[in-house]
């Protein structure tokens, strides 16, 4: 197919979870393939944040998108992962 760009909803488990430090994990763990373009942290309510991520996904790379969301969801203090959209580039 090609080059996808996709943005992720990262829930964290609480309202204690440090994102900053969620981020700099983020930064890190992206497999080959993906390229993080963006992160900014949203309130969703009663003192709870989230980490809204974008990325540019190489799809020709076999399994890439199975392999960002299993290393996002590995990351501690996260709980949940949700792709709200994605587009061909």
């Amino acid at each position: 197919m090609g080059m996808i760009f996709a943005v992720y909803d990262i829930m964290p488990e609480s309202t204690d979870v440090p994102l900053d430090k969620v981020v700099a994990t983020l930064k890190k763990i992206v497999p080959a393939g993906v390229e993080l373009n963006n992160t900014k942290i949203e309130p969703v309510a009663f003192g709870l944040k989230k980490i809204v991520a974008s990325f540019v996904i190489n799809d020709t790379v076999d399994g890439v998108g199975n392999l960002l969301e299993d290393s996002i969801r590995a990351i501690p203090g996260v709980e949940n992962l949700e792709c709200i959209s994605s587009a061909l580039l």
